[in-house]
């Protein structure tokens, strides 16, 4: 029978392996190392205003036949007044992962439910307000619960978790597919710091027409060991009346220029999924849908 435990050092291999097997299924090329797995489990540096928040975490595991074959990280969130009113006095399954059945470990969706059922249990000890769930793993693309991983969305509907939040799509594209930039009469491009990476302003005339902003280190290098060569877009913006001139395609074309550069030949890309129109101008660029995730587990 499948044992449930918490999380010991001795597993840390194991568990980068799971960790690993499920960020493969989601993006190309990414892998994360043992110390990111292990940094992951007492702090979230990306996470730099929920982390804080966070009181209690504990990482279990279902093992069985010495194989760690199921693994989840739980979070606790304070209930004071510095916590943001979403998260105050909640509990959360911040991801959620188990090897679906094969010859040398047989009968793993057992063990899956016997962790959820253990996870349950731990938030009811809390005793926190509501129960969330997510697949937030430290790797760029893998949050929320990804489509591929329908094994893991199937236990959480069987433990009476339901899809509360947004859908996203997540896109990705290789620069080589991406626009070139063409000179045109009037225009100019400004590289300075944005919010959320290199920040590329395209001006006609003189006016700001949009800004494209493209982060090079979404896998942090010192903690990471696969994932060179991929850059995300944190913002595309286009100013009010300004859209169907093609300006997006200019700014992808700039900020593909600059990654190249770089060293990078793969974009990742992120859209609302009710976004119809973003998603448009992304494939017609050179993206392809990678996959859709949902943000936002609720238990009943």
């Amino acid at each position: 029978m499948p044992e449930v435990r918490p999380f010991h050092r001795d597993d840390r291999d194991q568990l980068t392996d799971l960790v690993n097997a499920h960020v493969a299924a989601v993006v190309p090329g990414v892998s994360v190392s043992v110390n990111t797995v292990l940094s992951s489990l007492e702090r979230r540096p990306d996470e730099f205003l929920t982390d804080p928040w966070v009181s209690e975490r504990i990482t279990l595991v279902a093992e069985q036949r010495r194989h760690v074959v199921a693994a989840a990280h739980l979070l606790r969130y304070r209930a004071d007044a510095a916590v943001g009113p979403d998260y105050r006095d909640t509990g959360e399954i911040g991801w959620f992962l188990w090897h679906p059945a094969a010859s040398c470990r047989p009968d793993t969706e057992a063990a899956a439910d016997l962790l959820m059922n253990a996870c349950l249990a731990r938030l009811a000890r809390w005793n926190v307000r509501t129960r969330h769930a997510s697949g937030d793993l430290p790797a760029p693309a893998a949050y929320g619960l990804p489509r591929n991983w329908p094994h893991v969305r199937a236990v959480y509907e069987r433990a009476g978790f339901r899809h509360t939040g947004t859908t996203e799509v997540i896109l990705l594209a290789r620069l080589t597919g991406l626009p070139r930039p063409e000179p045109r009469p009037g225009v100019t491009v400004e590289r300075t710091l944005g919010e959320c990476g290199t920040r590329f302003t395209l001006y006609a005339a003189g006016s700001p027409v949009g800004f494209i902003e493209v982060d090079t280190t979404p896998a942090r290098p010192e903690r990471h060991a696969r994932a060179a060569g991929l850059a995300d877009i944190g913002n595309l913006h286009i100013g009010p009346g300004r859209h169907g001139e093609d300006w997006e395609h200019r700014l992808l074309a700039q900020a593909a220029d600059w990654l190249r550069l770089c060293g990078v030949d793969r974009l990742l890309a992120y859209e609302s999924a009710d976004d119809r129109a973003g998603i448009d101008t992304l494939l017609k660029a050179g993206f392809h849908e990678l996959t859709r995730t949902d943000r936002a587990w609720t238990h009943a």
